[in-house]
C-alpha cells in the first residue's frame, strides 16, 4: 500500500535495461536502417540523438547596463519591450527577468553595505 512509485518506476527501468542486455547496437543499427528507408519516426529519432534540440539558446536584444536597482527597471522595461515586439518570447523574458532581479538583489544588497560602511566611517 506505501509502495513508493519511484521505486516502481526504478523497477520497470532495471527490468527494460535487463531485456535490452547487449541489443544496443542491434537497435541502434535497425533504427539507422529504418530512418534510411525514409521512416520519418526512425529519421527523427536518429536525429534527435545526433543534434537534439537546444533547450536553452542565447538571445540577442538591446538591454542598457544595470549598475543599480533604478538601472533595473530599465533593463526590465528593455524586456517588456522586446518581448511585446517579438524581438524574444515569453519565456525568454521570463528567464531575463530572473537573472536581471537576481542581479537587482545583489547590486541593492551592494548599495546598503556601501550605505552602512559610510555610516559607521563618520562615527569614527
Amino acid at each position: 500500500m506505501g509502495g513508493s512509485k519511484k521505486g516502481s518506476r526504478h523497477k520497470v527501468t532495471l527490468a527494460i535495461e535487463a531485456l535490452l542486455e547487449g541489443e544496443h547496437e542491434k537497435l541502434t543499427r535497425k533504427a539507422v536502417e529504418l530512418a534510411l528507408a525514409g521512416d520519418g519516426r526512425a529519421l527523427r529519432l536518429c536525429l534527435d540523438r545526433l543534434a537534439p534540440p537546444r533547450r536553452d539558446a542565447p538571445i540577442s536584444f538591446p538591454l542598457p547596463q544595470v549598475r543599480s536597482a533604478t538601472d533595473a527597471v530599465a533593463a526590465g522595461s528593455a524586456v517588456l519591450d522586446a518581448m511585446a515586439a517579438g524581438e524574444i518570447t515569453p519565456d525568454e523574458a521570463s528567464r531575463v527577468m530572473a537573472v536581471l532581479s537576481a542581479h537587482k538583489s545583489m547590486v541593492t544588497m551592494s548599495e546598503l553595505e556601501e550605505r552602512i560602511q559610510a555610516l559607521e566611517d563618520t562615527k569614527s
